[in-house]
């Protein structure tokens, strides 16, 4: 992780021999700025960088002044209308929320693991001038729920609360039928592949605990997704959840994978 100094390489050579204790003491500065991406409104690191915002297509895409298409990296939010699909509910609303934020700005790109998706968009954090987060106020407000996208899961577990907090207030996309959560035992067929919040009562647990189930929908973590969980779900018979994924049929039944530990929250009876 580079620092970004505004000197030449035989400059900085120069200066390294003749006065080492004032470079040990730029270098020891840059590390410690190389921690504040996240925080901080400095754009010393090659993983941020700043944009200007152009042309944005819906709540969690736009495209920069220079034709890059950036992904807000963490959410999801309705669709708008497109082809021949009609917009989702508040599809609209939510681009506008966006647009309110960022249009016509210049904002900050702060960055995971990943960068880019698997359609070329940039996936990055979004940050105002003034310190506003852009994908966090998108959440906060009801405008968005949260997506995880592994192995970029750095903002997961503040996104989460968020979204906690605008479910509980029933917010923007959350008192909406197609949004609101859904109790496991009202999950259907014509349910499968959205990605959706599922409440319900563990009442079936596997002995190595990635698969249990609530009510009649089957959960589990394929094994290509156990490695970001330190330790198996911590759920047992008789524990309320929620659950955040999409729904998909297999022989056994309907089911939901979880990607993530952020993809499960445990809650009071």
């Amino acid at each position: 992780m580079a620092c970004r100094l505004i000197v030449n390489s035989s400059v900085r050579l120069k200066f390294r021999k003749t006065r080492p204790a004032a470079f040990a003491l730029l270098t020891l500065l840059c590390l410690t700025f190389g921690t504040a991406a996240h925080s901080g409104t400095l754009s010393v690191l090659s993983q941020s960088r700043w944009v200007e915002v152009g042309d944005i297509f819906d709540g969690d895409t736009f495209k920069t002044s220079k034709g890059e298409r950036v992904r807000l990296l963490g959410i999801n939010t309705p669709e708008v209308e497109h082809d021949s699909s009609p917009a989702q509910p508040m599809g609209n609303t939510a681009r506008k929320s966006l647009a309110n934020l960022i249009a016509g700005q210049t904002v900050r790109l702060d960055f995971d693991t990943q960068h880019k998706d698997n359609y070329g968009r940039t996936l990055a954090q979004i940050y105002l001038r003034n310190g506003t987060w852009v994908n966090g106020e998108m959440v906060r407000s009801g405008m968005a729920h949260v997506y995880t996208f592994t192995p970029n899961l750095r903002w997961a577990g503040q996104l989460t609360q968020l979204e906690a907090s605008a479910r509980q207030a029933r917010l923007g996309i959350w008192k909406t039928q197609r949004f609101a959560v859904l109790e496991a035992n009202k999950v259907k067929a014509e349910h499968l592949g959205q990605f959706r919040v599922i409440r319900g009562k563990v009442n079936q647990h596997t002995r190595k605990g990635y698969a249990f189930k609530i009510g009649p929908l089957n959960i589990s973590i394929p094994k290509k997704y156990r490695s970001y969980f330190r330790i198996p779900p911590d759920v047992k018979p008789g524990d309320h959840v929620f659950v955040h994924g999409v729904v998909r049929a297999s022989s056994s039944g309907l089911y939901v994978p979880l990607h993530s530990p952020f993809d499960m929250e445990k809650i009071s009876p």
